[in-house]
């Protein structure tokens, strides 16, 4: 019951799925994005029709969902409307996960503060500026930005609220005033956000236990058990084996979602690093392969790249992208075991459609 569960509620398997990325990233309240192409190819995956990476580039530049730091200490896409609660509810988290390095780099709290001065400024009236340029403004304003202390700095202030993505500039990051990027929305007291949180990640993830939401949301395990109470009747629980697990108590598809076409539920994925399926999750033994040691090195292993076949981990592909204009993409799967000729043939499919969205011819070999 939970592996198909699971599958369903994050658009993996399923007739009705969402029509934009957009809304997929709000389904899910927040998507870890540090692989930032690998979090693209999650979003595609999970859409009614078949999309391409430079439409979701363009989704992104345009500012329909926002990549920062929020959760964990981590990038993640949001929706811009959420992510001040969002920041509001988890970030002091963050800062304290964080506090022995800051310490560390000479990051003290008026370092901090100064840096945020100096960045607000140098982005002031609506532009976006490269790491590199940031780098620079913050050496004019004497903070030194060598080592890590530039990215700790950027982390520091995407946390508070002052920076978020910008539109890309080439292949190049920029960063924004979150005001120039993120519509005013009204505040939440903090026993609403918890509530909103934990609703929107149970009705994507669910089947979940309070330690899973406890590791995705970076939370307590108090508060986050104080957010599925506060969520009420929307979360439903039963016990099995000694373990609470909590869904979503109704349909929860999100606003305009639209039929998938006849066939497109899909055994085989080839999902990317950090995929919602498998990092969202405290404990991952429920996707291992049969023939898996459960042991925590397996349960890591999950997270890169994994083929996931009927919701179990059956194996790793790598892909090596064209080295000229044209040229074609190169995608290995290897799978746990020897695959039968069906699951040879889901694999070729999913290969496909992974080139597709690339916009790529194919070179495939499963094995």
């Amino acid at each position: 019951m939970i592996l198909p569960e699971r599958l369903r509620h994050h658009f993996l398997t399923g007739r009705t799925r969402p029509a934009r990325p957009d809304q997929v990233v709000r389904w899910f309240g927040a998507v870890q994005a540090q692989d930032f192409a690998g979090a693209l190819w999650a979003l595609a995956q999970r859409l009614a029709a078949p999309t391409t990476e430079a439409a979701l580039l363009a989704a992104f530049d345009e500012g329909a969902f926002i990549r920062t730091h929020v959760l964990r200490p981590t990038w993640h896409f949001v929706a811009p409307e959420d992510l001040r609660w969002m920041l509001a509810l988890t970030a002091p988290r963050v800062h304290a996960a964080n506090a022995a390095r800051y310490a560390e780099l000479g990051l003290d709290a008026r370092t901090r503060a100064a840096a945020e001065r100096a960045l607000a400024k140098a982005l002031a009236g609506g532009v976006s500026l490269t790491r590199q340029e940031l780098a620079e403004a913050l050496g004019v304003a004497g903070i030194p930005p060598d080592g890590q202390r530039l990215p700790h700095l950027l982390m520091h202030a995407e946390l508070e609220g002052v920076i978020c993505s910008g539109p890309r500039r080439g292949k190049q990051f920029t960063h924004a005033l979150v005001d120039a990027r993120v519509p005013a929305s009204p505040a939440r007291s903090r026993d609403e956000a918890l509530a909103a949180l934990m609703q929107r990640y149970v009705a994507s993830h669910g089947p979940v236990t309070a330690r899973d939401a406890a590791w995705w949301s970076g939370l307590t395990i108090q508060d986050v058990r104080a957010g599925l109470e506060a969520a009420g009747d929307a979360l439903t629980r039963w016990n099995e084996d000694g373990i609470t697990w909590w869904v979503a108590a109704g349909p929860q598809a999100p606003a305009r979602s639209r039929p998938r076409p006849a066939g497109g539920d899909d055994a085989v994925h080839l999902l990317p690093n950090y995929d919602e399926y498998v990092v969202a999750y405290r404990d991952r033994t429920v996707l291992l392969h049969p023939s898996t040691p459960v042991t925590s090195l397996a349960q890591s292993a999950l997270l890169m790249q994994p083929v996931v076949h009927e919701g179990v981990h059956a194996g790793t592909w790598r892909r090596a992208l064209p080295t000229r204009r044209g040229g074609p993409v190169t995608v290995d799967v290897q799978w746990i075991e020897r695959p039968d000729e069906a699951e040879a043939s889901e694999s070729v499919a999913a290969a496909e459609r992974y080139a597709a969205y690339l916009g790529a011819p194919l070179v495939v070999e499963v094995r």
